[in-house]
């Protein structure tokens, strides 16, 4: 089985010396009415021959509406139970997630019942601080949150 590739980039800020983290959520009739560990950072699929970082900028402007800036500070990569793989990068930054404005795509819905919906990629996006993020973000890109926090405490000590 290929493995799937995908990129995405986590948008962070402080207030009030609070560390606070972009999450999005998934749009479609299955998550609608799931909260706690389905949301995700912005990412999606590498294409062939992409540059990582560029899929993972390209892939946060397509779901978000939003344009990011560097510079971006690479997070690694996590690995899924079905094998998928994901890279991220940090990069500060504010945004309203108000005025998201995600691509969408065709799902067929009910399965099986050739009745056809398109729907955003993700529905919603919101900051949340560490504590809430850890709880809403999927499982496997916890490590991301880790990962941002050793980072900004660093940068808070250098």
């Amino acid at each position: 089985m290929p493995k799937v590739v995908s990129a995405g980039l986590l948008m962070y800020r402080l207030r009030e010396q609070a560390l606070e983290v972009l999450l999005a959520h998934p749009g479609g009739p299955f998550f609608e009415r799931r909260d706690l560990g389905v949301w995700s950072i912005p990412k999606g699929e590498v294409g062939p021959d992409e540059d990582l970082l560029t899929a993972a900028r390209r892939e946060f402007a397509e779901e978000t509406g939003l344009e990011s800036w560097g510079p971006y500070v690479p997070l690694g990569a996590v690995k899924y139970k079905n094998h998928k793989v994901v890279h991220a990068w940090a990069f500060a930054g504010d945004w309203d997630p108000a005025v998201l404005v995600s691509n969408t795509f065709e799902l067929e819905w009910p399965r099986h019942s050739g009745r056809t919906l398109v729907v955003p990629e993700i529905d919603r996006a919101g900051w949340f601080t560490l504590a809430e993020a850890q709880e809403r973000i999927l499982p496997a890109q916890r490590r991301f949150l880790f990962d941002l926090e050793a980072l900004v405490a660093r940068e808070r000590n250098a």
